[in-house]
Parts: structure tokens; sequence; C-alpha cells
């Protein structure tokens, strides 16, 4: 029996018991979210707003009947020195996944494959420290800077997947790179449709990143 007028012990556990129930209900329908870190190629540098490759990937997610949030976390003109200087500006608002994209301008400068190898090395290590899953893109050097530096930079990316045991897509601009038609005027940046094939192919690697 309660006194004056004051709610039974009973009550109150029954109000907690339907707050917890409410929140628990709330939190289990947030989406997933995926951080994709990266350069110019993520950002979406010369689109049109939502035809990068986040927004792309998201709809392409959504169609798929996934809860799935993008978040571009790409920086136009980022080498693989600025993504680990960022990285927790990147995860600031938080990540279930990560799509890291990384070291086209390391290859485009000339930047030493040891020094690239270093930051992706340790970007991924402290993204392994956080709990959070990875999907490394790999990334190819262009030919003009000659066979002994593409080989050894080429390599950086299988090695270090299989190094940090992520799952690992071998080349982000696969289909795209060197097509006129899929590429802004500068031949570098994909325009929508080339972006649109990116994400075609990486889709189902994705998909199995997500759910396994």
């Amino acid at each position: 029996m309660a006194y004056g007028g004051r709610p039974s012990i009973i009550n109150i556990f029954a109000v907690l018991l339907v707050i917890f129930c409410i929140s628990s209900d709330v939190n289990a329908k947030n989406p997933v979210k995926i951080v994709a870190i990266g350069d110019s190629l993520t950002a979406g540098y010369g689109l049109p707003q939502g035809e990068d490759f986040p927004s792309q990937l998201e709809a392409a997610l959504r169609e798929e009947g996934l809860d799935v949030v993008v978040e571009n976390a790409g920086v136009s003109g980022d080498t693989s020195t600025g993504g680990l200087q960022r990285l927790d500006w990147a995860l600031g608002n938080g990540a279930d996944f990560v799509i890291l994209e990384l070291g086209a301008n390391d290859a485009l400068r000339g930047i030493d494959p040891e020094k690239t190898r270093e930051n992706l090395d340790q970007i991924l290590q402290i993204l392994a420290d956080k709990n959070l899953p990875v999907l490394l893109a790999g990334m190819k050097a262009p030919p003009n800077m000659g066979q002994e530096y593409t080989q050894e930079f080429d390599q950086i990316f299988p090695d270090l997947a299989k190094k940090h045991d992520t799952d690992f897509y071998p080349f982000f601009l696969e289909d795209v790179a060197a097509i006129p038609e899929l590429n802004q005027s500068d031949y570098i940046h994909p325009n929508a449709q080339g972006v649109k094939i990116i994400v075609d192919n990486m889709l189902p690697y994705v998909i199995s990143f997500i759910e396994n």
C-alpha cells in the first residue's frame, strides 16, 4: 500500500522498465554507420552534391534493404600522413565500420612507399585498437612512376590487409581509371558515372563486410 499519495515501489519499477524498453527499442533501430575516410576520391571532388562515393554507396545499400548511413570523411588533397593526423576528427561522430581509401596522392607526389606503408599501418592499428572493422580499399601507382616504385607501392595494400586481417577491395578505381568517359576533364577524378561503377563493383564487398 502507498501512503501520502506516493507511488509504490512496484509502480516505480514498472515505469522504469517501460522507459528501459522504449530506450532499447530506439537504440535497436539506429542505422549502421560507416565512416568513409579518404581523399578527393571519397570527398567527391568536382561532383554535384549527392553524387560522391559515400552518398551513392549509401543509396545503393539502402536499395538492398540495409539501414545504413555512410558518412563522408574524405578530404581533397589528403595523403596518408594527413589521414593519420586527422583520424580522431574523422571518427569524432562515432562509427560502426570504416572504409579506408588513402594513398592516391602519395603516389601522385612520389612519396616514399615506405612512408605510405608506415602511415597506413598506424591508421589500421589505431582502428583495430578501437575495435572498428575496416574495409581497406587498395590503390595503384600511376605507370609513369616507374616499375620499381609501382611494384613497391602497389604491394602496400594487400600486405597490410593480410597483416591486420581486414576486409580488402583490391583497387578502388577498378574499371574506371584511365577511361576518359568515366572521368572528369583532369582524367584523375571519376565523374558521377565513374563513381556509380566504383559503387557497383564494391557493393558486394561492402555488404559482406557489414553483414559478417
